[in-house]
């Protein structure tokens, strides 16, 4: 089946930060943006990923800050070198996350906090550093990755699953604080999406065909798919679209 997706008119030249980006979700939804003819930028760690990314894309559509997302204040050095060098962004993708498995007894009060600062803190930052521009501009749209690992009752990963619980939470709370300026703030849900990550680490036959028979849709989800919900909520399509979760799980049970 080939795919015949939409063009949204709204997106083009818009200013777009997602983190991230270099690979996975991240690399597939910094493409769509590109292809839509949004200016897009992105901050992560691997710098050989995301500068295969800029030559596939070309770099002028790209820009790059090499930085480890549980640093705050880098981070925020980075928004505002960006928004000094192009503008305030229209949209954020909070994307960066690891589901590194771990076993609950193993758990240390250090390891604890470090997978919270992997997969939530940097989020609620980020947040912080677009939203006055978003404010000044008149409204903007924030996009945060969450998991149904939780909505499942899925194990192996508590601290994980913990903080993507949360993911959920700070968009209901955000949503409500910055929605009196037209800024929108959501969540995606991704269920078990193919990145090569995941096809390298767990995507073993036994569990794709578990998988399938989970999934009300008996293809496995690929990247594409996520991105093309993040463009929808991104777009003005979704305009009155705010504080909602929007799944992408081909209907797991």
């Amino acid at each position: 089946m080939s795919n015949n997706f939409a063009i949204y008119p709204s997106l083009k030249d818009k200013h777009i930060l997602v983190t991230g980006g270099a690979s996975g979700i991240g690399a597939e939804i910094v493409k769509a943006f590109v292809a839509q003819g949004a200016r897009v930028a992105t901050l992560d760690m691997d710098a050989d990923a995301a500068t295969a990314l800029q030559a596939e894309l070309g770099a002028e559509n790209l820009q790059f800050r090499q930085l480890d997302l549980r640093d705050i204040d880098a981070l925020k050095a980075a928004v505002a070198d960006l928004i000094e060098q192009s503008g305030e962004f229209d949209v954020l993708v909070n994307n960066a996350a690891r589901d590194d498995r771990h076993d609950w007894s193993e758990v240390t009060p250090e390891y604890y906090d470090d997978r919270i600062n992997t997969n939530l803190r940097h989020m609620f930052f980020a947040c912080q550093a677009v939203a006055p521009g978003m404010i000044k501009n008149g409204g903007g749209s924030i996009i945060n990755m969450g998991s149904n690992s939780w909505w499942e009752a899925g194990g192996g990963f508590p601290v994980y699953a913990t903080a993507k619980a949360a993911v959920h939470g700070m968009t209901r709370t955000l949503a409500r604080d910055f929605g009196r300026h037209m800024i929108r703030v959501n969540t995606v849900v991704p269920g078990w999406v193919m990145t090569e990550r995941q096809k390298e680490l767990w995507a073993t036959p036994e569990a794709l065909e578990k998988q399938r028979q989970r999934q009300c849709l008996p293809k496995l989800i690929e990247p594409v798919y996520l991105a093309r919900m993040v463009l929808f909520l991104a777009s003005d399509d979704s305009a009155m679209c705010s504080a909602n979760n929007y799944m992408v799980e081909a209907g797991s049970i």
